[in-house]
């Protein structure tokens, strides 16, 4: 396939040009209540040729290798018909490597059978519960391998081995519908979808409890999240605000976005970093063939970096992070997260528990949406937090404001860090669901709006 792809490149009359070539297999299983909705594998080839010529793209996505001359002459077509300026890429390295996937258990050496007796399993003790109305398991595995060339002389082949699952539990009291919610999934093989009996009964559990916990009271508290929350908000509220195209083309953000202004305290780090092996979203290059590297969007409260593509950095005279990726081969790259996460301080859990008076611990998130600065999350489970305890449950807690207000109110980070990945994925420009990672400490917020009753 090398020389196939190498040959064709020669062809391409542009500035640039790049051919990514997708395989695979995916295995799905699904339960919805006692049915088994969904079992079975399927494959992937596909690939695509984006030209860059005069500042103007052509993009072309094909399934068939064997007319792949004429798919690279098609893309410089249409790079040629739109192109009026001048062409800007930021220099990378000529790569040429073979990424291996490394996992503990190859989810390929578990048979399909085996596959579906472990969700089976995780669906009937859900269902065990007598106030459960219904459930929804889910697994997934996929096995990929992208070939990836460009006409600066790079080649090189990544190998992926993906595998999760998740786990939701609905409860019902008449009217009083209530949910519970697990996911994981990461680059780390089938040991991460095992022995996840003591996770199905917390979900169920959640779900049960969530029926007699009392609505929450609105108004303004002091607010600890818990990793997974904090991860969400990372990622839905800053992450996207600081990729550059978004940025670049939003004159808005471009006087909000200034590198060097302060956004929160000394102890403030945002992190993206697509270099971390295991995680939901590792590439050791990303979708042009940029090595993926931990970038500092926010170093001790300061605006430090921005997430980029080779195209994006020319323009903005910086440098590119590899954050280029698209969701597969019918897709051009855009700027996205990989691992997005807030760094650890030394606060336990505990400390900064114990410093609240009157607060909520709120603990994951189902679910969210972002406008611009502004923000709205919905807490899985919540908790009061009475002079430095936790008490009752609550529910219906959601989380509203303006994400840069809402960093300069963080005032103590935790010790210990988390990064979730899971069966969901990020959205953009109708490239859906892409893995990512995210994650971050226990952090404790002043001031948060909470909307209740």
């Amino acid at each position: 396939m090398e020389k196939l792809i190498k040959n064709a490149l020669k062809l391409a009359k542009a500035d640039y040009a790049e051919i990514r070539i997708q395989e695979g297999v995916n295995t799905s299983v699904a339960y919805v209540g006692k049915e088994l909705e969904n079992i079975g594998e399927n494959t992937i080839f596909g690939g695509c040729v984006r030209a860059l010529f005069k500042g103007g793209w052509g993009f072309v996505a094909f399934n068939d290798i064997e007319n792949l001359p004429r798919y690279v002459e098609m893309a410089c077509e249409q790079a040629r018909f739109v192109g009026t300026q001048e062409s800007q890429l930021a220099p990378i390295p000529v790569i040429h490597d073979h990424v291996k996937a490394k996992v503990g258990i190859d989810p390929a050496d578990i048979s399909l059978t085996d596959k579906q007796a472990i969700c089976n399993k995780y669906n009937s003790k859900i269902l065990s519960s007598r106030q459960i109305q219904t459930s929804n398991v889910r697994y997934l595995d996929s096995h990929g391998t992208v070939h990836f060339a460009n006409t600066d002389g790079s080649f090189i082949v990544q190998e992926t081995i993906f595998c999760g699952i998740s786990l939701l539990a609905m409860a019902r009291d008449g009217m009083n519908v209530q949910q519970a919610y697990y996911s994981v999934g990461d680059l780390q093989g089938f040991s991460n979808v095992q022995n996840l009996e003591q996770n199905v009964e917390e979900v169920t559990k959640r779900a049960v409890d969530l029926l007699t916990a009392k609505p929450v009271t609105g108004g303004k508290y002091t607010v600890i999240i818990d990793p997974k929350l904090c991860g969400v908000f990372i990622h839905e509220a800053f992450g996207h605000l600081s990729e550059a195209d978004f940025i670049y083309e939003n004159a808005k953000m471009r006087e909000i976005m200034v590198l060097g202004k302060r956004f929160g305290i000394d102890a403030l780090s945002i992190i993206d970093d697509g270099s971390m092996a295991g995680e939901a979203g590792y590439n050791k290059y990303d979708h042009e063939g940029t090595p993926t590297q931990k970038t500092y969007l926010i170093k001790h409260g300061i605006l430090t970096n921005r997430l980029h593509s080779r195209e994006t950095a020319a323009k903005m005279h910086e440098q590119p992070t590899g954050n280029a990726r698209a969701v597969n081969y019918a897709y051009g790259p855009i700027v996205r997260m990989t691992n997005t996460y807030m760094e650890p301080r030394d606060y336990t859990f505990e400390k900064m528990l114990s410093e609240v008076d009157n607060g909520i611990y709120a603990i994951g998130a189902l679910g969210g949406q972002t406008n611009m600065e502004m923000f709205t999350f919905s807490a899985e489970e919540a908790y009061l937090i009475k002079n430095g305890k936790i008490q009752e449950k609550i529910r219906d807690v959601v989380l509203t404001g303006n994400v840069f207000e809402t960093l300069m109110n963080i005032d103590a980070i935790g010790n210990d860090l988390h990064i979730h990945g899971g069966l969901g994925g990020c959205g953009k420009s109708g490239q859906s669901p892409l893995r990512v990672g995210d994650g971050g400490p226990h952090v404790r917020i002043q001031n948060v709006v909470i909307g209740g009753r």
